[in-house]
């Protein structure tokens, strides 16, 4: 199963992609909003998991790859989300991460609105959510421009942030339905 945009093909995870897999999980600035970097072995077992689950459901954090070089640039998917008490038990997020060498041209807002689309029309998602600490102004971007909306009220701190990193604590949570993706 594959999602193709202009310039992307978002797909299952191969071998050769465990390099890039690896590195934006653990560079610093990709992992800025996040408590703590992955060893390789952890990223890994983190990309095996993920591309057992695309395989299985059809759903999950795709490698997000140029289309015409298929080189692997990081990852775009909605996968179940798990936060009780903060949204429903049945609920799917959306998430993407790329190299930082592919920021900023409009790669992540490509894939993320094909992604939509493709959980709106294919799996009958009734609704999809994203969240993001609070300052992490570039994914509150993505999450506008794809068409998700804040829903106000609703920040929360993401309970599964140590407390050894209080700035990471607090988010704001977004969501999209057929609607308006």
């Amino acid at each position: 199963m594959e999602i193709v945009t202009e310039r992307l093909v978002l797909r299952n995870w191969q071998e050769e992609d465990r390099n890039l897999f690896r590195e934006i999980n653990r560079d610093s600035k990709v992992m800025e909003f996040f408590p703590y970097r992955r060893t390789h072995g952890e990223a890994d077992m983190m990309m095996d998991r993920i591309r057992d689950q695309i395989a299985q459901s059809g759903l999950g954090l795709f490698a997000l790859a140029d289309r015409h070089t298929n080189e692997a640039m990081g990852f775009c998917g909605v996968s179940p989300a798990v936060l009780p008490g903060i949204l429903p038990a049945d609920a799917y997020e959306i998430g993407w991460r790329t190299a930082t060498r592919f920021w900023g041209k409009g790669f992540v807002t490509e894939a993320a609105s094909a992604v939509l689309d493709h959980a709106f029309n294919n799996h009958r998602l009734k609704e999809i959510f994203a969240f993001a600490v609070a300052h992490n102004r570039r994914s509150i971007a993505v999450m506008e421009r794809i068409g998700m909306h804040r829903l106000e009220g609703r920040d929360f701190d993401h309970p599964l942030v140590p407390v050894s990193h209080p700035q990471l604590k607090p988010h704001i949570l977004y969501r999209a339905t057929p609607n308006n993706a």
